[in-house]
């Protein structure tokens, strides 16, 4: 009898391992109380295998319960009669023509539903009695929580969705409503911070960024880059937790940071446990405070050895603002890669320099000045008062539209009295094609229209701009072709 051996534990096995010990110890001389002992050892040793396997034969059907609930999270929807026969078909055909025991065939049922299409695709099924060649058509229960729940978590339904998918009744508004605002407050919402503002404003694969020359900045670590990165997320989500006004994603004096941001940022009064994060209300007086200046977007948007005036004015303009500018032409002259090695010339002479060369000048003047007033902040977002080759930053430029600015605040002051609007419309369009999970149509110019005009109406409360999305006719319902029935 070996480990390895399939029947090591079964009862003829054990009764024949009792038999060669007791023969061994009589052979040896052993009588009375040790053969007592060596008979219990056997019988109680087979009586809890026994039991054991006992146990086991009765936790089946909790087993294939089990199964049934996973299958039924995987897939999203409660499942069918039909789908739960088909599941347990699979398991019972394992068992009885593939030989395999209960816990082998149950293995092989979990692979069985993450490999299926329903898990790994969100698919809108079409019934096969329909004749039209194309309609639009309202979402079923089902599909309306999955779209929700990858809406505003980027994951599955949870059990209450679920429970709503039971009941038949998320297609109420209030219901729907109530949801979502549930959903806003869970903190899960992070998967909308990350997935959405991570694409949006550019900085999802930040944690990789290594483009940061860590010779020359050696306080750029592992843990700084990691801090950067989460805390346009923390933001995020505690604007969309605590029904927060989209306009603090631009005028904002709080922010979010953690001991190695803090020290980064100069903040090193503040005292915050290992781990956590902590708001900061008075961020102006550090130079922080909204987007604009968190240290992701200024180092992301720098070259690793010295500013980029280029790189965070575009961003501004196209991820902010939303403005469509077109690619560079291939001959266009490179900016050195050092602050050092600019010379005499001030990085406003350089820039000038470069937008007099014909085919730049359309598109830079839109966005050179607004990186301008960023010089203020180092190739790593820290402050600063004198570049790399020791010459005084000049924060001040003169904006699209004659606007005359200085620094951060300028900015800021641009911003809101010029291009609100444009960041307005910007964030509507983005947030309204991730939840439908599709590109812009001219038809969608009208739920724009009031998903903004709602905006301003309500304090420019992000719940509110997804209470407008979420009740629209473009996300309860869904434009379908066909395949036209054979009789």
């Amino acid at each position: 009898a070996r480990a390895e051996d399939k029947d090591v534990t079964s009862e003829s096995m054990i009764k024949r391992l009792s038999k060669v010990y007791l023969s061994k110890v009589t052979r040896d001389g052993g009588q009375g109380e040790p053969l007592h002992a060596i008979e219990d050892y056997f019988v109680n040793i087979n009586n809890q295998i026994r039991q054991v396997e006992k146990s086991r034969l009765a936790s089946q059907p909790s087993h294939l319960s089990a199964l049934l609930e996973f299958a039924e999270i995987a897939f999203r929807h409660p499942l069918s009669q039909d789908e739960q026969d088909e599941l347990l078909g699979f398991y019972r055909s394992l068992k009885k023509r593939g030989g395999l025991n209960h816990e082998e065939a149950i293995q092989d049922a979990i692979v069985y539903i993450l490999m299926s299409p329903r898990f790994c695709y969100r698919l809108d099924l079409v019934e096969a009695d329909l004749v039209t060649a194309e309609e639009t058509r309202r979402l079923t229960n089902s599909e309306l929580a999955s779209r929700l729940s990858y809406f505003l978590w980027a994951s599955l339904p949870d059990r209450e969705l679920l429970s709503h998918i039971q009941a038949g009744d998320l297609q109420r508004p209030e219901i729907l409503i109530g949801q979502a605002r549930r959903m806003l407050a869970d903190d899960r919402v992070r998967g909308l911070a990350t997935e959405f503002a991570g694409h949006w404003l550019d900085f999802r694969r930040f944690e990789e960024h290594n483009s940061v020359d860590r010779q020359l900045f050696p306080t750029f670590t592992n843990e700084l880059r990691q801090a950067m990165f989460e805390e346009p997320v923390v933001f995020f989500v505690d604007l969309m937790r605590n029904s927060g006004s989209v306009l603090d994603l631009l005028y904002a004096d709080h922010t979010f940071v953690n001991g190695t941001l803090a020290k980064h940022y100069g903040m090193q009064k503040l005292s915050i446990p290992s781990g956590e994060w902590k708001r900061v209300d008075t961020a102006h007086a550090f130079g922080r405070g909204g987007l604009l200046p968190m240290a992701v977007f200024l180092t992301q948007n720098a070259p690793g050895r010295r500013t980029s005036p280029v790189k965070r004015g575009y961003w501004v303009v196209r991820r902010l603002l939303g403005e469509r500018i077109p690619p560079p032409p291939p001959d266009v002259p490179e900016l050195p890669d050092d602050e050092t090695e600019l010379g005499d010339l001030t990085l406003l002479e350089t820039l000038a320099r470069h937008r007099a060369h014909k085919s730049c000048s359309a598109c830079h003047d839109r966005f050179d000045a607004i990186g301008l007033v960023f010089e203020g902040y180092g190739p790593i977002g820290e402050t600063r008062v004198l570049d790399l080759g020791g010459r005084p930053v000049l924060t001040e430029a003169i904006l699209p539209g004659g606007h005359k600015a200085a620094g951060l605040s300028g900015l800021r002051e641009y911003l809101r009295e010029e291009r609100q609007d444009e960041f307005l419309e910007n964030l509507c369009q983005k947030l309204l094609s991730y939840a439908l999970g599709r590109t812009l149509l001219l038809s969608d110019d009208i739920l724009l229209a009031v998903m903004k005009d709602d905006l301003v109406a309500n304090q420019y409360r992000f719940d509110r701009l997804v209470e407008s999305i979420i009740t629209s006719p473009q996300f309860l319902n869904k434009r379908q072709r066909t395949i036209l029935r054979k009789e």
